[in-house]
């Protein structure tokens, strides 16, 4: 009971912050709408804006379904683990900032109870976005190209949202480290960048988040698998939550 009452405080706190609208916006902008635009017009705003857009539009591919999808990856997967830091970054260190976390939790609110339900606001914040992104960009595709292949689609979606949780999981622990959510920002974007490094090499990499976006990546085409990456992003997702609770347990507000 306890739970719902900390997670409605958190999703009420995602409206009125506005933080569920500008998740959705961004995903919706980058994702659902210029995805599928972008893939069908640029070849045809390089021929009429560029010098000699002739020559240089014949280099590029014609447009397809499959660059659409392409674009749409780049785009959620880039522009979606910006906005997982921007809004997580301060999930806990603002509370603890502004003394808000201690009147939350005399109530009295078990610490591991008062993380999960941010983590979990957070991500419903992240699904519900990525549901009309989806949705958009899938209709979008459809009207430029043609429809696509509806299991693979939400498969890739499903693969995506992964991606950005095991980011929104991450950046939560780093805002338990510090008071600051400049701090907790920086940590984590320090993380993302250490994880794409690591990412690079053969064998470590295969259990990696960035292994997610590959597989999404092939999924229409019938791209080999990466299981491991599923299991290592969920490992991820637990482990940050874990050594959250861990250390905020021990920390005085």
């Amino acid at each position: 009971m306890i739970f719902w009452v900390a997670l409605r405080k958190e999703l009420l706190e995602q409206w009125r912050t506005y933080r569920l609208l500008v998740v959705a916006v961004v995903l919706l902008m980058f994702g659902g709408f210029m995805a599928p635009l972008s893939a069908k017009y640029t070849p045809e705003l390089i021929t009429a804006l560029a010098p000699n857009g002739d020559e240089i539009a014949k280099l590029i591919p014609a447009p397809t379904a499959a660059a659409a999808v392409e674009e749409y990856i780049g785009n959620v997967s880039q522009f979606g683990v910006l906005v997982a830091l921007l809004v997580a970054m301060g999930a806990v260190a603002q509370e603890k900032e502004k003394g808000t976390a201690a009147l939350m939790l005399v109530k009295p609110l078990p610490r591991g109870v008062f993380l999960l339900a941010k983590f979990v606001a957070l991500g419903a914040n992240l699904v519900l976005s990525i549901v009309v992104a989806a949705l958009a960009c899938y209709y979008y595709t459809m009207l430029l190209f043609e429809p696509l292949d509806l299991p693979s689609w939400l498969a890739l979606n499903g693969l995506l949202l992964l991606f950005l949780l095991v980011f929104v999981a991450l950046t939560l622990f780093c805002s338990t480290l510090t008071n600051s959510q400049v701090v907790g920002g920086a940590l984590a974007f320090g993380l993302l960048m250490v994880l794409t490094a690591i990412g690079a090499l053969p064998t470590l990499g295969d259990f990696l988040p960035g292994r997610l976006v590959s597989w999404a990546g092939s999924l229409m085409s019938g791209g080999p698998s990466a299981w491991p990456a599923v299991g290592g992003g969920l490992v991820l997702i637990l482990l940050s939550l874990c050594g959250a609770w861990a250390i905020f347990e021990r920390q005085e507000l």
